[in-house]
């Protein structure tokens, strides 16, 4: 499994970005997609997930970001995003996007439940 994130840059507070995250090799929704981020000094952090075909493509998010970031996927383009307004200083980190198989929801809030995990893309909010 190979992932390929991207849609990071420079964004303004308040503003929103988009991150994609691409699979090659695999069919994306048979997949739990989870999104994660580590800012400079600290831990990687889960923000969100989105859940396989399988499990109906229910979706998860940490309080930090609920309200202003959504995770969706595309089964076409075999492509999942992460949509980010109201971006915020504290958004800036790293931002990597995770695919796993894992039937209790709990532990996809976590990296252990990743097998898998994209080179991440860099997100910088100016205030």
């Amino acid at each position: 499994v190979q992932l390929q994130a991207s849609g990071g840059g420079l964004g303004q507070a308040g503003g929103s970005l988009r991150l994609s995250c691409v699979a090659s090799g695999v069919t994306l929704s048979a997949y739990d997609m989870g999104w994660f981020r580590q800012a400079p000094g600290k831990e990687r952090e889960f923000l969100a997930v989105i859940r396989s075909r399988s499990r109906a493509g229910t979706r998860s998010y940490a309080d930090a970001v609920k309200g202003r970031f959504t995770v969706s996927r595309d089964n076409a383009e075999n492509t999942v995003y992460l949509q980010m307004n109201s971006l915020k200083a504290e958004d800036t980190a790293v931002y990597y996007c995770a695919a796993g198989r894992n039937q209790i929801l709990s532990s996809l809030w976590t990296e252990r439940g990743y097998a898998h995990w994209g080179q991440g893309t860099q997100v910088t909010v100016s205030s």
